[in-house]
């Protein structure tokens, strides 16, 4: 199915307000990326390009920069969201529940949400079996928490032509990857349409610090911004704003002071409903059925 016989072409300026709980205007989300990277494979991104090029096996120096994350980088994000009383939704790779155990279990005791990411770093397309990647993800995920995920973020953002449909079929409510909206979207499948709940590529520290190549200040200039524009655009209408990180990126010691400063201004602010993916799709399909 094309995408644009996914979703019809809404513009924000004509459709019904919508109303959060509780007199709020704009929910926000935080998602935590937490990835195992396979050594015997192609590094998923690089920091250092090897002295002679190609494409190295072990290719110990990006391997390592990116296992830090998981060591270091997500301990101190956590104490960061503990102290701010912040419950991000936590979008893992099926096979990094059981290899970063200690992670999964801290996201779990403290109640954040799992979302289906794969069930490695791979690119949809070029899973070997899709459906099977998606239902070993869930499945994963059920077996720690006790609980199907109900939400699915493509690694990188990658999917097939299927992808929407497979996700229905293997019991997803949501998914994150059309990234081109300020409030849920619909998308239709071969079966029971599913909900697209906003993410970003804008307040995403993977385009900001590794593409883009920003100073690590960016990330709180932009995140500020995005947020002050929402909140004044969310006035008539309520708004999604999310926020994206990775341990091994705003979780170095350089970088954490802007995505702490980012989310005090955020959290200083009246009429804003810190959610969950599943918080912000029940909220949703609710309004959608009054």
């Amino acid at each position: 199915m094309q995408p644009t016989e996914r979703i019809a072409f809404s513009p924000i300026s004509e459709r019904p307000a919508l109303k959060l709980p509780a007199g709020n205007r704009l929910a926000v989300w935080v998602i935590v990326n937490v990835e195992e990277w396979n050594p015997r494979e192609p590094m998923p991104r690089t920091v250092l390009t090897p002295p002679a090029g190609g494409s190295p096996s072990p290719d110990i120096p990006n391997w390592a920069w990116h296992e830090y994350g998981n060591r270091v980088g997500f301990w101190r994000m956590l104490e960061l969201f503990d102290r701010l009383r912040i419950k991000p939704a936590l979008a893992i790779n099926g096979s990094a529940i059981t290899a970063y155990e200690p992670i999964s279990r801290a996201a779990h005791q403290r109640g954040w949400e799992f979302i289906g990411h794969g069930f490695s770093q791979k690119n949809m397309q070029k899973v070997e079996n899709e459906r099977e990647d998606i239902r070993r993800t869930a499945e994963a995920i059920e077996r720690f928490t006790g609980k199907r995920p109900r939400g699915w973020l493509g690694p990188g953002l990658t999917e097939t032509w299927e992808t929407p449909d497979l996700l229905v079929e293997e019991g997803y409510h949501y998914v994150c990857d059309w990234v081109l909206d300020d409030q849920p979207t619909i998308l239709k499948t071969r079966t029971t349409p599913i909900v697209n709940i906003p993410y970003t590529q804008e307040c995403n520290d993977v385009a900001m610090m590794l593409i883009q190549h920003h100073k690590a200040s960016e990330y709180r200039d932009r995140a500020i911004d995005q947020f002050d524009q929402l909140y004044a655009d969310a006035a008539p209408s309520a708004r999604v704003m999310a926020l994206v990180v990775h341990p091994y990126i705003m979780g170095v010691p350089h970088r954490l002071r802007y995505l702490r400063e980012a989310l005090e201004h955020i959290c200083s602010k009246p009429e804003v409903a810190l959610m969950t993916g599943e918080d912000i799709h029940d909220w949703f399909q609710s309004s959608c059925q009054r």
